[in-house]
């Protein structure tokens, strides 16, 4: 869970990095582009990390929803958002064949998300499993 909160934390902070320089690093219009939407999910995805951790520490046992989230946000983050980051960067269009992969885990970590938001009680005496 430690190093979920760490990975979420850093994704935060190179998301700022990353979107300083797409403001002033003299990339393509098109290269801005990429970068702009990997810099907004990046940050998106790294706060969604960060529930499921709080979501986690919250509850009394980590919930096997809660780590396939977690993790399919992670792997989204490194897939999507580095494949983005990787193509504006180097022009290589083979570094956004990473990203559909990408987008597919940050689907997978919603869904076990909502998965767990419906089978899971959420916190003491709201809600409760159905």
């Amino acid at each position: 869970m430690n190093l979920w909160l760490a990975f979420a934390a850093l994704n935060g902070a190179l998301s700022v990095v990353a979107g300083a320089y797409a403001a002033h690093g003299g990339l393509s219009p098109e290269a801005v582009g990429w970068f702009e939407k990997a810099v907004r999910l990046q940050m998106v995805h790294a706060l969604a990390l960060i529930a499921v951790v709080l979501l986690g520490m919250w509850e009394t046992g980590w919930s096997p929803a809660l780590t396939v989230s977690a993790g399919a946000f992670c792997a989204g983050l490194v897939l999507f958002c580095g494949g983005l980051y990787g193509m504006a960067l180097t022009g290589n269009g083979a570094f956004g064949r990473m990203a559909p992969l990408g987008g597919m885990s940050f689907i997978i970590g919603w869904l076990a998300l909502a998965w767990y938001g419906l089978h899971t009680g959420i916190g003491p005496g709201i809600g409760g499993a159905s």
